[in-house]
């Protein structure tokens, strides 16, 4: 059974730093990319960073410079160093992992974690 489980949200002052990370249990399925994604109250849902298997990485615009996505060498743990942060960050942010599975690629969510950033 596949699992993908968000860690690392909390509350954080305004140019304060966090470091979220995310873990894929595939079981004998490949990983494939891995990325984070957030929601803020009233908002969609939206990209914040992906990371390929190969280590290319994509960012939105409002976090370049600020945010940095990379792996872990077994490519099943995704971590999100999260810098400058301001309050507009604020929101539920979600680890979503694409998982191999006889030959087709499925998405799989995380349950996410909330990331406050407030004096």
């Amino acid at each position: 059974q596949v699992q993908v489980v968000e860690s690392g949200g909390g509350l954080v002052q305004p140019g304060g730093s966090l470091r979220l990370s995310c873990a894929a249990s595939a079981g004998v399925f490949k990983v494939n990319d891995m990325g984070w994604y957030r929601q803020a109250p009233g908002r969609e849902r939206e990209l914040v960073a992906t990371i390929t298997n190969g280590g290319n990485t994509n960012y939105a615009d409002s976090v370049k410079g600020r945010f940095t996505i990379s792996r872990d060498n077994t490519e099943t743990t995704v971590y999100l160093q999260m810098n400058s942060l301001k309050p507009e960050d604020t929101a539920v942010y979600y680890c979503k992992a694409n998982i191999n599975q006889y030959g087709r690629l499925y998405q799989y969510w995380g349950q996410g974690t909330q990331v406050t950033v407030s004096s």
